[in-house]
């Protein structure tokens, strides 16, 4: 799937353009062409927690906007990209079949590469002044790659491990505990098979770990891919026959992880979301002793975004819709476990009391670690680097 982005990237290399410029946006009259329009928002569709969230986002633009929300459930961004970059092909550069994209990493750099992407827009939204650009910078820089304003910020992510504390007390806290620990209890871990993005994220966290500089990471891979990444497969090579299933079978996603823990099946699972385990105790997904931990030496952070492709037919609707998903109601909202449990990339200093009170006022979940117990952030490799190490694990490890 990644391979076919390349491939149809590298064709499209000629006719590149600069992403189309949406120049000053007039906020009243974007709020005039957006009522009636429908926008087609392609968004991983694995979680139906998620699924109800961007369900209720539908509902509340609508009766505030006159905008309607069409959720076309993907299970890969990828699916998005090749729609654009089909339709870019084509010729067909203007009433686009894609509106917004969930979107961040590989996918953002292989649009904007290619001149696929609308704006700059981002930072002309109004509620983009409530965004915490200065102790955040990831809401400006995608897996190194800069935004440029083409995509808008709408959460934060950090990878977060999750045990059950009635089974496993004492949890491995590192990516060589964690193989020591299969190893003396095979079957009980497992990981989900890229591209899912948790997926990919596991082989992130070990190419950080087994990297012998992992500030290489930050720059394009380049011809010394095979010496940084050798580490990388040495581990996964040991810990494959030590997996759930012994490695013949992965579960599909994050959430079909969090199932395998629940019943029993496995001893540690992990998440993008750090009030992922208070979610699925209080949705009775996980028991109640159901606890996270993070690794010693951190774990990957990035901001995820929406970004609107350059022939989208419902700029404005998109627009309107980028604009509230970064408003205090949407935001406290999506942090709440009950409803997701991401964190916001909204500064609280910059809201109004009212605000303020909406994230005050959200239940955290006894299984939810404070944030100075997060521990460090790991910044997000090049994009350059999962690309390759997507399209090697396939080859290695994939059916």
């Amino acid at each position: 799937m990644r391979r076919t982005i390349v491939m149809a990237a590298l064709l499209l290399a000629a006719l590149s353009t600069q992403p189309r410029a949406a120049g000053a946006i007039d906020w009243p009259d974007v709020l005039g062409k957006a009522r009636g329009q429908e926008v087609y928002w392609n968004a991983w569709g694995g979680d139906e927690k998620i699924n109800a969230y961007i369900a209720w986002v539908g509902e509340r633009v609508r009766d505030e906007y006159g905008v309607t929300v069409r959720h076309v459930k993907l299970s890969d961004t990828a699916e998005a990209v090749r729609t654009v970059l089909s339709e870019k092909t084509a010729g067909r550069d203007t009433a686009g079949s894609v509106d917004l994209i969930w979107i961040n990493g590989e996918n953002f750099k292989a649009m904007k590469d290619q001149g696929l992407l609308f704006g700059p827009f981002a930072e002309q939204l109004p509620n983009f002044a409530l965004v915490d650009v200065e102790n955040k910078p990831t809401v400006r820089v995608d897996f190194t790659v800069p935004t440029d304003g083409l995509e808008a910020p709408w959460g934060m992510a950090k990878l977060v491990f999750i045990h059950d504390t009635a089974v496993l007390a004492d949890p491995p806290r590192s990516m060589t505990a964690i193989l020591d620990y299969a190893k003396a209890h095979p079957g009980r871990v497992a990981y989900p098979a890229p591209p899912d993005f948790l997926g990919t994220t596991f082989l992130k966290q070990v190419v950080y770990e087994t990297a012998p500089d992992p500030s290489v990471l930050q720059r394009p891979a380049g011809d010394d891919f095979d010496a940084v990444t050798a580490p990388m497969w040495d581990w996964l090579d040991a810990l494959k026959p030590h997996l759930w299933r012994g490695g013949e079978v992965y579960p599909k996603n994050g959430p079909a992880l969090i199932r395998l823990l629940d019943d029993g099946e496995i001893d540690i699972a992990f998440s993008f979301y750090p009030a992922a385990a208070s979610a699925a105790i209080a949705n009775g997904q996980l028991p109640e002793t159901a606890r996270t931990f993070v690794l010693e030496g951190g774990t990957i952070g990035n901001t995820h975004f929406v970004a609107i492709p350059y022939n989208a037919k419902a700029k404005e609707g998109a627009m309107v819709v980028a604009n509230f998903l970064m408003s205090p109601e949407a935001q406290a909202r999506k942090e709440n476990p009950e409803y997701w449990g991401d964190n916001t990339v909204l500064a609280m200093d910059r809201l109004s009391p009212e605000g303020r009170a909406l994230f005050a006022e959200i239940p955290r979940g006894a299984a939810t670690l404070p944030p100075d117990a997060l521990g460090a952030t790991l910044p997000e490799p090049h994009p350059s680097w999962m690309t390759r190490i997507e399209e090697v694990w396939l080859a290695r490890y994939g059916s």
